[in-house]
């Protein structure tokens, strides 16, 4: 096997093994990665810029660092950096975890069970769930199947191709530390400021991905290109905006509007405001299309980078 053949075969690998068992109920890599970071954060913060970009080079430096080395320790073997690939994959996506919990907030709205719902809600996203009625929190689990489908798998997938093992893993420590501290806070505003810019740097690549394949997979492509185009700089996250107005656009379903986090209230634009309001039916066809992205940004990436390599030695041999 070629070495430009290890990613391919290793995060085609990785990805089954997420579909086939999901997440570990403990001791996940990035529940100790958090933990770790945690730790870094109770000795470094400060009100400061500067503190928290220490605290985001330290952490993410760190987490790819490791990976670094231990791609190096394997590099003689092919089959160890096979399985190294296939472990690394397996551990920084989430996309069966993503689509267990929308589906269990899906079957409680199903059966009326809404208190149910809204206890399930924040292990999927931060919203407010006291705030949300039925047809709320199912708006509220779409919009994070879409966006975590970008931040938990295509984007995982694109700095895999770029960077190999240590991609994977320096791209779900950026993604990790900025839902932990890049939130504009009291505490945060300035502490996780290197977190939230860094992530917007590292997730702009898989967003647009993630954008063009949910056009390609969904019900109607036309509409998705058409919500992208007009309605995606309307969010205030430069990610999450293409992404969103995407999915909304090839489920043709109306998202945004207004939300709640920590008791603030955000009236965001609509995104596709000619589709329909979000039903409950709608999640699982959010999760479907979510697993269809993945495994479509599992080809390009792969493809992408068999591509690179062998345009590499053409050039090299010339």
């Amino acid at each position: 096997m070629r070495a430009d053949r290890v990613f391919a075969y290793g995060a085609a690998a990785g990805l089954l093994g997420d579909l086939l068992i999901g997440d570990p109920r403990r001791g996940h890599p990035v529940a100790v990665f958090g933990r770790s970071a945690a730790a870094v954060e109770r000795v470094l913060w400060r009100d400061h810029r500067g503190w928290g970009a220490l605290h985001t080079a330290l952490c993410v430096g760190g987490a790819a660092g490791l990976a670094a080395v231990a791609s190096r320790v394997v590099r003689p073997s092919r089959a160890a950096s096979l399985a190294l690939t296939a472990a690394a994959t397996w551990a920084v996506v989430g996309g069966t975890t993503l689509g267990r919990e929308a589906r269990a907030i899906g079957d409680a709205l199903a059966d009326g069970e809404i208190e149910t719902a809204r206890e399930r809600l924040p292990h999927l996203c931060g919203r407010d769930p006291q705030a949300l009625g039925a047809d709320g929190i199912a708006r509220a689990v779409v919009e994070s199947v879409a966006e975590n489908t970008s931040d938990a798998v295509v984007g995982a997938l694109v700095w895999g191709a770029v960077g190999g093992v240590p991609g994977l893993v320096g791209f779900r420590a950026v993604n990790t530390l900025d839902a932990m501290v890049g939130h504009r806070s009291p505490r945060y505003r300035r502490y996780g400021w290197a977190s939230a810019r860094l992530d917007d740097v590292a997730g702009w690549p898989g967003a647009r991905l993630t954008a063009v394949l949910a056009a390609l997979a969904g019900d109607s492509p036309r509409g998705a290109v058409r919500a992208w185009r007009a309605d995606a700089v309307k969010h205030p996250s430069p990610n999450a905006g293409p992404v969103e107005a995407s999915f909304a656009g090839a489920l043709g379903v109306r998202l945004g509007g207004t939300l709640s986090y920590g008791g603030r209230v955000e009236h965001r634009p609509e995104l596709n405001g000619a589709g329909r309001a979000v039903h409950v039916d709608d999640i699982e066809r959010a999760v479907r299309l979510s697993r269809r992205v993945g495994w479509l940004a599992l080809g390009v990436s792969a493809g992408g980078r068999l591509l690179v390599q062998r345009l590499l030695r053409k050039g090299r041999t010339s």
